[in-house]
């Protein structure tokens, strides 16, 4: 409430710029809170801050010192949760209990004590010093020490025997008490779930502070940059990790006792079935956030050991790079892969493992395509993002419709583009081909380590050279690999031996510049921010469809590329680094060595 609370007293004319300006000061050197040190500093008295606040949130005030309070309602709350918020309980009529907060705009902890209490929460507000008196009453507390603010906060130290009456939510372990009540705090405010108003109320493992939990570490994951996200039941506890530019890293371990609740929760918002526990599931949630920005999650269930494991693909269309210069492409390769997007028919193939960053790569190709003139059909195994123009078809396997079959009714649909999501075997290979030698353009995926092992596995599906050589016009091989923090880079010297190990000329060698990330706040001290392809371009030039015809060995149609101009993934790789874009490591990590 700080900032907030002062810029409002400014507005009412209850204290000058001037005075919050110094109050300010005092608290970022002193600590406390902001209305102690305008009190301290005899800007603003006590009972005219009680009557603003009152008013202000439209909650009626109390002084704790002409209250007595019941035994009974001082246990309903902890005295480790009343010493960190600075609240009491007063008063407790039927299922309504009536706490005294020194903030009660504070919605989260006022969910807090619904969750856990179980009554509706009367929010009332009173003075700080006479909450802080209150607690050491009702509650115990040695010292009498008085506080740099003025208010007496000796004897409110965490109570660590009772940290667990309520740190099931926020306080079992560092990486979520850091700033996770501000985190879960925006979500409120900037998250709105869309289409998933399923009831909350089917189970009573859903309740508010569940849903501002889950909703605070989808915004996380959002803001951080996060490609998935990684809910794990173990034994003890409850983990969730992201994983940001290919990598999973641990972000928080929640209580084990939440983790049906927080699964619910996402299988409500998903549309699936809470009750089945024992099947995967599949499912999708959007998410409306602040400015009008929308955001997909895929989510997959799957039951393990201790619960069921939850995966969430974030699928941003606002982030998704469609233009192609910005892919990482170099020059040549670049132009090369624009020239067989401009021929009318032919088939262009993209390989790599999953999370290679092929769905990106054929998106951006089909976003150059997308005219009015053309009839653009693509069969997809999940439709990650949708496009205005392009006849987007969602493979079920369950139902009979699968690539081949969606194949074939494309055929009949007047198409000049398709864009099949994967060739996985002989029938959707025969299909494409044809397709690809009537008069259409094709884009597809196959599952290789690089460009020339392609012409290998469709042989290997039963493909005929021949048929080969005529309908595929490009092969496209890349990977990911993690771009060098660029606020904490830094030249660092290497041996020459590991150089050319890599394959750099060993006549370059000497004047080789290679960078590192130091590690520093912006990329979370990893040292890298941010992802970039590396692309290996094969042109089906004469030569190459010479080989093919031949049945050469996948060696000997490298060889031959090579010689024709193609970069290979290591060799884009080598330029990647010496630009100072990624690291010696995630090129070894990502390519192998060309022979």
């Amino acid at each position: 409430m700080n900032d907030r609370l002062g810029e409002l007293l400014v507005k009412k004319n209850f204290i000058t710029p001037d005075q919050l300006k110094k109050a300010l000061e005092e608290q970022k050197l002193k600590g406390g809170r902001i209305e102690s040190h305008l009190i301290r500093l005899g800007y603003i008295k006590e009972d005219e801050l009680l009557s603003f606040l009152s008013a202000q949130y439209r909650v009626p005030s109390v002084k704790l010192s002409k209250i007595e309070i019941n035994p009974n309602v001082i246990k309903l709350i902890p005295s480790s949760i009343a010493k960190k918020y600075f609240i009491i309980p007063i008063h407790r009529v039927g299922p309504k209990l009536t706490l005294a907060m020194a903030d009660p705009s504070n919605i989260i902890v006022i969910d807090e004590v619904k969750f856990m209490t179980g009554f509706n929460v009367e929010p009332v507000v009173a003075s700080e010093s006479e909450i802080v008196d209150a607690i050491k009453k009702y509650y115990g507390g040695g010292g009498v020490s008085t506080s740099t603010t003025g208010v007496d906060y000796s004897g409110l130290e965490e109570d660590q025997n009772n940290s667990s009456d309520f740190g099931v939510v926020l306080d079992d372990d560092p990486t979520i008490t850091e700033d996770f009540d501000s985190l879960v705090h925006g979500a409120i405010e900037n998250v709105e779930v869309v289409d998933t108003e399923a009831q909350d109320e089917d189970t009573g493992e859903i309740e508010g502070p569940i849903i501002k939990i889950v909703n605070g570490i989808l915004l996380k994951a959002i803001k951080t940059g996060a490609s998935d996200i990684h809910f794990e039941p173990y034994e003890r506890t409850f983990r969730v990790r992201f994983r940001v530019d290919g990598v999973l890293r641990r972000e928080m371990n929640l209580p084990i006792q939440l983790k049906n609740a927080i699964v619910s929760r996402l299988k409500i918002m998903s549309r699936l079935d809470i009750a089945e526990r024992r099947l995967p599931q599949d499912g999708r949630i959007k998410l409306r956030l602040a400015k009008g920005r929308e955001m997909d999650f895929r989510v997959s269930t799957v039951p393990v050991l201790f619960g069921e494991k939850v995966v969430l693909r974030l699928l941003d269309k606002s982030a998704l790079q469609l233009d192609m210069t910005k892919l990482g492409f170099e020059e040549s390769s670049l132009e090369d892969f624009k020239a067989a997007l401009k021929k009318p028919v032919g088939m262009i193939l993209v390989t790599g493992p999953t999370g290679s960053g092929k769905t990106t790569t054929l998106y951006s190709a089909l976003s150059e395509l997308n005219k009015e003139t053309e009839n653009i059909m693509t069969a997809e195994d999940p439709v990650e993002y949708n496009f205005m123009g392009i006849n987007q078809v969602q493979m079920h396997e369950e139902i009979g419709l699968t690539f081949a079959s969606a194949l074939r009714s494309f055929l009949r649909q007047d198409p000049d583009i398709i864009m099949v999501g994967e060739i996985r075997d002989f029938e959707t290979a025969q299909i494409a081909v044809q397709a690809a030698l009537t008069g259409h353009l094709v884009l597809s995926t196959v599952h290789t380590n690089d460009a020339p092992g392609t012409i290998t596995r469709l042989v290997d599906m039963g493909i005929e050279p021949f048929l080969i050589a005529s309908a595929v016009i490009l092969i496209l091989a890349q990977r990911l690999v993690r771009k060098i923090c660029t606020e904490c880079r830094e030249p660092i010297k290497v041996h020459p031996q590991l150089l050319i190990d890599l394959g750099v000329p060993p006549d370059e060698v000497r004047t080789f510049p290679v960078y590192k990330g130091k590690g520093c706040s912006i990329c979370n001290y990893t040292g890298y921010k941010g992802r970039i392809g590396l692309y290996e371009v094969m042109p089906m030039k004469e030569e190459i469809k010479e080989l093919v015809l031949a049945r050469a060995s996948t060696s000997e149609i490298k060889k031959e590329a090579i010689r024709l101009g193609m970069k290979t993934l290591r060799q884009s790789g080598i330029i990647k680094i010496r630009e100072g874009l990624t690291t010696i490591e995630e090129v070894l990590r990502s390519t192998m060595e060309d022979r």
